[in-house]
């Protein structure tokens, strides 16, 4: 998903630059503000998945740290 929104963010850019090449500021700001919100959508899956990992990260070593910290009877 953050790919996508990767991707609509150079595209809407190119779309601003072009805009503002033919004198339309109108579209320009519009495409802009549209290419940082895409932009800042792609990072906020990023920290997401990340942030994902580490707490699956914390609940394995959490896990290993309780089983090796229990008893084991061997009788």
């Amino acid at each position: 998903m953050e790919r996508v929104f990767q991707v609509s963010a150079g595209a809407l850019a190119v779309a601003a630059a072009y805009f503002l090449w033919t004198g339309n500021r109108d579209g320009a700001f519009v495409s802009a503000v549209l290419g940082c919100v895409a932009f800042f959508l792609s990072v906020r899956f990023q920290v997401k998945s990340r942030n994902a990992v580490r707490e699956a990260e914390r609940e394995a070593a959490y896990e290993i740290e309780a089983t090796a910290a229990s008893p084991e009877s061997t009788d």
